[in-house]
């Protein structure tokens, strides 16, 4: 189904791909977006008569974010928004690259510690970004298509019963370190032994079994206790990296996906509010249930098909295409390229633009000769040179050096980078 604006851009009733084709091949309408597809009429039309219900359905996510639009039974359009992880790591960076210039005194600008305060219901970036996503595709898709109903996801995970699914009563309330010190339950569960020599009466320290730097965290499952020698000689090395698996194999599954989903449900709720439509929240249970009724495999635009009491008995897919959108951003924060110590070692240009392209750009590139001789479509990735590169779904160069007066631009770059597969309907 391809989605059709009026040439006051209000949206009409989506069209399938045939009656499209006909219309641009007949001069009647335009191209007016690549992804999702959309077409532009080059008449006024009034459709104050069109009764069809269209409901945007939300199945959200910590890392991937399913969409669907449904008019009644019929599927007419899937997509998956695959949220940026890189948020956190890059701020990480930044910060101890700033530490270390301070500490070794080679900058002048003095820390700031008092002078700076958070708005009132502050988020962190990393999570502010995904509820950012969802509010841009929504407002996104109401330009695009007639909606007049969302369905949501509002899935709240319970981590202390993901953790021990036997807890109960009066336990359930004090938690898993109810009685204990830190150390002191680290002791007990190590029988006072280092876990990785088995060295006993020597003072022994907390130690990461997932390394901070790789991604670990301080919650109790991944901290243990090591001698001085055998916590110097790990370094930056995971438990099984170092040799012993066994060790590795204690650490519970992690719960990050979970506390950024419990932490922001409520917040993608509002925004959904704000679109003036009206919006169905329901739990995941409810999604589940749909999805085995309807013998759907488990995917996440096929779950956002299943959300909400408004799922119908029977679904006819009208697509058999899925919109992958990931999300990028629209421009590194940093202009300088650092080496490990943190200095400079290369300037990145002040400009985004080069001779009417941006890195990010899909584009075409007809090139008349040579080794990329033929028509190449993708990314592109900009030089101040003028000499572009296109990269293709995966990120990989496929096309290097090539003059930029072969290019031509088949969408802007808009913060997100698109590829179309085909749904898994088995």
């Amino acid at each position: 189904m391809v989605f059709v604006l009026d040439a006051n851009k209000k949206p009409l009733s989506p069209c399938h791909e045939a009656v499209a084709r006909k219309l641009l091949k007949q001069g009647k309408a335009t191209i007016f977006r690549r992804y999702p597809f959309t077409i532009i009429l080059k008449k006024a039309v009034d459709d104050t008569d069109n009764k069809q219900e269209y409901r945007l359905k939300i199945d959200y996510g910590s890392k991937h974010t399913g969409l669907a639009i449904l008019q009644n039974n019929n599927v007419i359009w899937l997509a998956q928004i695959d949220h940026r992880t890189d948020i956190k790591k890059k701020l990480d960076e930044r910060r101890s690259y700033r530490r270390r210039r301070r500490n070794k005194n080679l900058r002048y600008r003095q820390p700031k510690f008092l002078n700076r305060r958070r708005k009132e219901g502050w988020i962190p970036p990393s999570l502010e970004s995904r509820i950012n996503n969802i509010k841009t595709w929504v407002k996104r898709l109401q330009k695009l298509v007639p909606l007049t109903h969302i369905s949501y996801e509002n899935v709240k995970f319970d981590t202390q019963l993901m953790r021990n699914p036997e807890i109960s009563g009066i336990e359930y309330k004090q938690g898993t370190l109810q009685g204990y010190e830190v150390k002191e339950y680290l002791l007990e569960k190590y029988n006072r032994k280092c876990c990785y020599c088995g060295k006993e009466n020597v003072p022994l320290e907390v130690e990461h079994i997932i390394p901070k730097s790789r991604g670990g965290t301080n919650r109790i499952d991944n901290l243990c206790l090591s001698c001085h020698e055998c916590n110097q000689k790990k370094g930056n090395l995971t438990a099984e990296e170092f040799g012993y698996p066994e060790v590795q194999r204690q650490v519970k599954e992690t719960l990050k996906d979970t506390s950024v989903v419990n932490s922001t449900r409520w917040k993608v709720y509002d925004v959904l509010l704000r679109t003036s439509l009206p919006v169905e929240c329901v739990t995941g249970a409810l999604t589940k249930m749909n999805r085995i009724k309807l013998g759907l495999p488990k995917e996440h635009y096929f779950d956002a098909c299943c959300v909400g009491q408004s799922t119908p008995d029977k679904l006819y897919f009208k697509t058999k295409d899925v919109l992958y959108i990931k999300a990028k951003g629209r421009g590194s924060h940093c202009r300088t390229n650092l080496d490990k110590y943190g200095f400079p070692r290369g300037y990145l240009a002040r400009q985004k633009y080069f001779f009417g392209f941006q890195t990010g750009d899909m584009v075409k590139a007809e090139i008349p000769k040579g080794k990329y001789k033929g028509i190449w479509y993708g990314e592109v990735a900009c030089r101040k040179s003028g000499s572009f590169d296109i990269k293709d779904k995966e990120g990989q160069r496929v096309v290097q050096g090539v003059n930029h007066k072969y290019f031509s631009v088949v969408q802007r770059f808009d913060g997100y980078s698109y590829r179309k597969e085909v749904a898994n309907l088995m």
